[in-house]
């Protein structure tokens, strides 16, 4: 069955058939274009295409198909050209169902279609995946409730740098991914704008009530251009940029945590659930489900690009290339859903090594800007403070000597700046204490952010 053909004295080739054919892919869109249906059927009905009993039936059958396919996926294949034409296939062979299934195209053109079906799709998938990304968030929060005291070098350039609290660390990523959270739900408030009564592009010739649809369909606003609507993938392409931007703070935390693991490092433990063995060498432990995050990125950012190539010199209105918008969402959508919830696995079930931790953020004179800022603050301008501290630490790595082993005398003869009250500064990782500035690793400022945290998470849920 087609939607179109009158104007064509032969049909398609089967090599363009299956080319151009969609079915296969966007066969997902079935229970919203259910859904967009009956909301066009009672739209019919108001204007009089359809009585009320009419439309009773039409959008009885169209329920009763979305539990048929729920029970009975293979409802779903076929030879149609697209879920639009399987839709009206299916109510056509209900033979009572022919004529009126013929009348509930009227008006409407696929290219309103296939923009409201997903839209639908999209704004109930990024509902679901932000119930993910709380899970992954609760996950970091649970990690930091647990071990609030515990420390572990900060780096830069991969090289040690200051000692930070691991609560601290974990809150780094919890704010990575609340900004992903505002980028997701920004991407479901731009799909939220309902596009039936736009036509093929120049709008609907009938006198259809859009605010009314919009109220059945659940859009919170119409779409206020007829042209743009019928092209418009914008909001496909930021739930994409969301998307990609997730998976890139997922990377992030992934490859930090494979160096973590590692023996060269042995920070961090992580669950058997989460990793495999070697298939040849009996005592590995693996980290493939962190490894397969990063390789996903990759992915989901290629789908991004592929859109958005897809895009760029489509002149208005509606043309076919737009087929090609879907495969790249629901890709994205289904690897971002899974890998939010492996990564929620994996921060919940992984076993930090304090000993290991802590011994290396002791170590590599990780007190040295403690220690310039201790100069500063006695008066000493910060690049002299720095450079004093710099000859102190080169003479340390030359002597063997670890800062905990200097006495006042020998840093004085540093600088005579140098007082009782900077030795505490010289044992292990006691420097946290001094930053205490909001958005800083002090111990109190942590608790406050984690406190801080748990309250925004909790509100999140409730919207």
């Amino acid at each position: 069955m087609k939607l179109w053909g009158g104007r064509f004295e032969r049909g398609p080739s089967k090599v363009f058939e299956d080319f151009s054919r969609s079915l296969a892919f966007d066969r997902r869109l079935f229970f919203a274009d259910l859904e967009g249906s009956r909301a066009w059927a009672r739209a019919l009905q108001r204007i009089g295409i359809y009585t009320p009993e009419e439309a009773d039936r039409v959008c009885a059958a169209l329920a009763k198909l979305a539990v048929e396919a729920r029970d009975n996926p293979a409802l779903l294949e076929g030879e149609d050209e697209d879920v639009h034409t399987l839709v009206l296939r299916q109510l056509h062979e209900r033979e009572e169902l022919a004529p009126l299934a013929d009348r509930l195209h009227t008006g409407r053109s696929r290219n309103e279609q296939v923009s409201l079906d997903l839209r639908l799709w999209l704004k109930q998938e990024i509902a679901e995946i932000l119930a993910r990304l709380d899970a992954l968030e609760e996950a970091l929060l649970g990690q930091a409730e647990r071990h609030p005291h515990l420390v572990l070098p900060g780096y830069t350039h991969l090289r040690r740098a200051q000692p930070i609290l691991w609560a601290h660390y974990l809150l780094a990523y919890f704010e990575m991914f609340a900004r992903d959270r505002g980028r997701l739900s920004l991407a479901r408030n731009t799909a939220d704008a309902m596009p039936l009564g736009s036509g093929a592009l120049a709008g609907s010739g009938l006198p259809v009530d859009r605010w009314q649809l919009a109220r059945d369909l659940g859009f919170s606003r119409l779409t206020p251009n007829s042209l743009d609507a019928a092209s418009d993938r914008d909001f496909a392409l930021d739930f994409l940029f969301a998307a990609s931007t997730t998976f890139l703070h997922l990377s992030r935390l992934a490859e930090d945590w494979i160096l973590y693991s590692s023996e060269e490092f042995g920070f961090l433990e992580l669950a058997e659930e989460v990793t495999t063995g070697s298939s040849l060498m009996p005592q590995k432990k693996n980290p493939d489900g962190l490894e397969l995050l990063r390789g996903k990125a990759g992915r989901v950012l290629g789908d991004f690009l592929a859109l958005a190539t897809a895009l760029k010199g489509l002149p208005l209105s509606y043309n076919r290339d737009l087929q090609e918008d879907k495969e790249p969402v629901f890709d994205a959508a289904d690897q971002l859903r899974s890998g939010l919830e492996v990564a929620a696995l994996m921060v919940a079930t992984v076993e930090p090594r304090p000993a290991a931790m802590e011994a290396a953020a002791a170590g590599g004179w990780s007190c040295a800007t403690d220690l310039a800022e201790y100069l500063a603050l006695k008066g000493v301008p910060f690049r002299q403070a720095h450079e004093i501290v710099g000859k102190l630490v080169r003479a340390a790595l030359e002597a063997n000597r670890p800062p905990e082993n200097w006495t006042l005398d020998q840093l004085q003869e540093f600088s005579p700046q140098f007082g009782e009250d900077c030795l505490w500064l010289l044992r292990g990782t006691a420097g946290i204490r001094r930053r205490e500035v909001i958005g800083g690793t002090g111990p109190s400022a942590v608790a406050q952010a984690l406190e801080n945290a748990r309250i925004r998470l909790d509100g999140w849920r409730k919207q």
